[in-house]
């Protein structure tokens, strides 16, 4: 993969950096940069994601790639690479700030993202030289222009000790808009939101949270709830836009036999109108 070098000055999407502290005289890239400046947010949290932590981040990404939104995150495990998968999945833009050189890719059991990043039109950014290996604080130092090159940003998922805190230092040293998504309040990894949203930070619940501040232009009338392609899977698709996301939950109250609820899951499934979880648990494909 070619590391490209650029000034931050030679880019109208990058000039937006010059709002972070120590703004670096040049990053290294490979892929492909925005030319022009677009909408972007930044979508951070914990490494570990409950499975409200992967629904909410895999939710919130698609939906603001599908609305044109460059999604920029750190490629770490957890809800970044999260955030950059569902970028991808939606046909959306995604950008990778790394706290190393771009020489190899950081961690490594995320090369593959990383190329699929590429391969799909996003980048992969660093300011530090292509042979620099990651280090502690460089992940701290990297924080910085990932809030930098956002208009916003976004956590999904954060414990009350998570480095996540430390990039809403950042973005509210650059003046920029904090949204959090509430948490259970019994979660240790919802501590850190919770305590933002004290703080003031703008609670998020859906996308249009989000667009109706930093790019209201960009939203339209909601989508239209796709009909089944028959009673029962009318029927399961209206259960899931309720909230109900437990298979075994579906199934009593579709009042169905176990055999036919599979199959009609298995064909919603496959036409894209619903996803699994894991673990039993199922949601709506575009919500």
């Amino acid at each position: 993969m070619k590391i490209n070098t650029i000034s931050p000055q030679d880019n109208n999407y990058l000039q937006i950096i010059n709002t972070i502290a120590l703004v670096p005289k040049k990053l290294h890239y490979i892929g492909y940069l925005p030319q022009h400046r677009v909408p972007t947010v930044a979508i951070v949290g914990t490494r570990k994601p409950t499975r409200y932590g992967i629904e909410v981040t895999h939710t919130l990404a698609s939906d603001l790639a599908r609305k044109g939104i460059v999604v920029i995150s750190g490629m770490a495990l957890g809800v970044d690479a999260i955030a950059h998968k569902a970028t991808i999945e939606a046909g959306g833009t995604t950008i990778a700030v790394q706290a190393n050189g771009l020489e190899r890719l950081y961690p490594a059991t995320n090369r593959q993202l990383g190329e699929s990043i590429i391969a799909n039109g996003g980048a992969i950014i660093s300011e530090y030289e292509p042979d620099v290996s990651a280090r502690a604080h460089q992940f701290l130092e990297r924080n910085r222009i990932v809030s930098g090159l956002a208009d916003a940003v976004l956590i999904t998922e954060a414990s009350a000790r998570s480095g996540t805190l430390n990039t809403a230092r950042h973005a509210l040293e650059q003046g920029k808009d904090i949204f959090v998504v509430p948490g259970n309040i019994t979660s240790p990894l919802s501590a850190g939101c919770n305590q933002l949203l004290r703080q003031g930070a703008i609670p998020v619940t859906c996308a249009n949270d989000i667009l109706e501040i930093i790019a209201p232009g960009l939203i339209k009338a909601q989508s239209i709830l796709p009909l089944g392609d028959n009673p029962l899977q009318t029927k399961i698709l209206s259960l899931l836009q309720s909230g109900v996301r437990d298979g075994d939950e579906l199934l009593r109250q579709c009042e169905v036999a176990a055999g036919e609820f599979a199959t009609e899951l298995t064909m919603m499934e496959i036409a894209g109108h619903i996803r699994a979880l894991g673990a039993n648990q199922w949601t709506l494909s575009n919500i």
